[in-house]
């Protein structure tokens, strides 16, 4: 299913929102498990600079990327403020994305240097950090199966962003394969790996390890927020390969 701009901007705002709403709620010292070493209040500095991070650059139509320490980020001197700061960060956003369209030249983490690429990045890394915010307070995260979906997809189409490596993206064993397979909506994805680093695509196909459950949970999987044993999962296969790619593709 194809999503538009509008869409990804709902969904960050969205998301934004229930992430301050949670951590206004929260100890700022609470450890953050999916995020080790982070505790709520730097989850959520981390998130919200990233937001004002991605409005600036937006608004500039900037072709280079922009230091954060340039930024004047107003974050208060109080911790236990930090998630009204994140909160007053989404519609600024939200303007900065929806002013340029999806195909105005922005420079971009990802393959795609357009403000459509960040509008679709604003909404699954805020999903994914409400997420973990959720797992500190001892919640059960949700996902809509629509953005679950994508975020798998969105995912993999940026397998070389951050601190993937090629070598590490080359490094898995050639000519094994993962397959995801969602079992409450149409979702499944064939992950293949080669001498040449990782190739993926939409459909079933028969693979070295195969990973079966809720699209949630298969989300959760591939960002290595939980093991493959995780009780929501049927794991066929090599276990080990589940394993290995979430410490070479974790962001």
């Amino acid at each position: 299913m194809a999503f538009d701009h509008e869409w990804f901007i709902d969904g960050a705002v969205a998301e934004i929102g229930r992430l301050s709403w949670i951590a206004d709620g929260a100890d700022p010292a609470l450890p953050v498990p999916g995020c080790p070493g982070w505790t709520m209040a730097k989850l959520v500095k981390h998130t919200g600079t990233v937001h004002r991070w991605v409005t600036a650059m937006v608004a500039a139509r900037s072709a280079s990327r922009v230091d954060q320490r340039s930024l004047d980020l107003g974050l208060p001197a109080k911790e236990s403020d930090y998630a009204g700061w994140l909160a007053a960060g989404a519609e600024p956003l939200a303007a900065a994305l929806r002013a340029a369209g999806p195909d105005a030249a922005v420079w971009a983490l990802g393959p795609d240097h357009t403000a459509g690429w960040w509008a679709r990045r604003m909404l699954h890394e805020t999903m994914m950090h409400r997420a973990d915010a959720e797992v500190a307070t001892g919640t059960a995260p949700e996902f809509g199966p629509d953005a679950a979906a994508d975020g798998i997809d969105e995912f993999l189409a940026n397998l070389p962003m951050g601190r993937r490596t090629p070598e590490a993206l080359n490094s898995f064993p050639a000519g094994a394969s993962l397959h995801l397979h969602a079992t409450d909506c149409d979702g499944e994805w064939l992950i293949r790996f080669g001498s040449n680093g990782v190739d993926w695509e939409r459909g079933h196909s028969k693979a070295t390890t195969a990973a079966r459950g809720p699209v949630a949970a298969l989300l959760l999987i591939v960002h290595g927020r939980i093991p493959p044993s995780d009780g929501r999962l049927t794991v066929f296969g090599d276990e080990s390969l589940l394993t290995e790619w979430q410490d070479k593709t974790a962001l």
